[in-house]
């Protein structure tokens, strides 16, 4: 008999479960509460056991109903989960997840291009930290090579990192010693710092003494509102570039520090998706990097 049991009813039986009240549990599911309290009898009728205790409007849990909620709640995790993988197997869907600097500087601004080229892709970007790597994504933009094992990783090129602010602040800028007195801005992430750019240049970097932050973007934003000097990529501060609003004020003076900062990794274990290949193809050729 149980293994008749009707999955609205088990619906009904997490959302009141989950509410604690049969009247809030129908407002959830857009029901009466008149449905919701006949479905819950009908389950323990069909289960031969009670699920809540009713007080007035107010229901508990039984034992069993503890027990009961426990595997039901597990189960549709695993329903949903199912649904899930069917529909990222759909043959237009691309997941990516991109350092968030790179996503919100670079990637983002140029999405629109690349999807009007092909309206079959639907392209989900996550920029966060918490998640498992191929579980959740089919190719990752990572800031720094990736060191894991299983990984085939293409490298976006060579990026240029100089000092950037604004037009005013530029105007003290006159050369590179003239750093030394200015608001340094510190990107703590970043894997070259002011030390590096002023050994490049054979001058000797000042202590630190300007603000730090934990992304490029946040140093690109408080370079262009006047905070200070920022030491970034000109890649991902090419929209404040052209846009003026920040200047390279020791341009064509000093030597700039370039590396090669993301990589776009995806499983070696795994096809290429038709939808990873044709983004791949789209993200080299926007960099102006052979295909491969």
């Amino acid at each position: 008999m149980t293994r008749d049991l009707p999955l609205t009813g088990l619906r009904v039986f997490e959302a009141a479960a989950h509410a604690r009240s049969f009247r809030q549990a129908a407002e959830i599911l857009r029901l009466t509460p008149s449905a919701v309290s006949h479905a819950i009898r009908k389950l323990e009728r069909d289960l031969g056991t009670t699920l809540f205790d009713r007080d007035g409007r107010n229901v508990t849990l039984t034992p069993a109903g503890e027990v009961m909620i426990e595997h039901v709640q597990r189960g549709f995790a695993e329903f949903w989960r199912g649904l899930e993988a069917i529909s990222i197997s759909r043959p237009g869907l691309l997941r990516l997840h991109a350092a968030p600097s790179f996503a919100a500087q670079w990637l983002a601004p140029r999405l629109p291009r690349f999807l009007a080229g092909d309206r079959s892709i639907e392209v989900r970007l996550a920029t966060g930290t918490d998640y498992r790597r191929f579980d959740d994504f089919d190719a990752d933009i990572v800031y720094g090579i990736p060191k894991a094992r299983g990984v085939t990783a293409i490298s976006l090129g060579e990026e240029w990192v100089a000092p950037l602010c604004s037009p005013a602040v530029a105007e003290a800028i006159q050369t590179p010693a003239a750093l030394a007195s200015q608001t340094l801005i510190e990107s703590d992430n970043k894997r070259v710092r002011w030390s590096d750019w002023f050994a490049a240049n054979g001058l000797a970097a000042p202590p630190p003494h300007g603000p730090r932050f934990d992304r490029s973007f946040l140093s690109i934003a408080a370079a262009a509102d006047g905070l200070g000097v920022a030491l970034e990529s000109l890649r991902l501060a090419e929209r404040e570039l052209a846009s003026g609003r920040l200047v390279r004020p020791l341009a064509g003076c000093t030597t700039d520090v370039s590396y090669a900062a993301h990589w776009l990794a995806y499983p070696s274990t795994k096809r290429m998706t038709p939808a990873l290949r044709r983004f791949t193809a789209w993200l080299l050729a926007e960099l102006d990097l052979p295909a491969v």
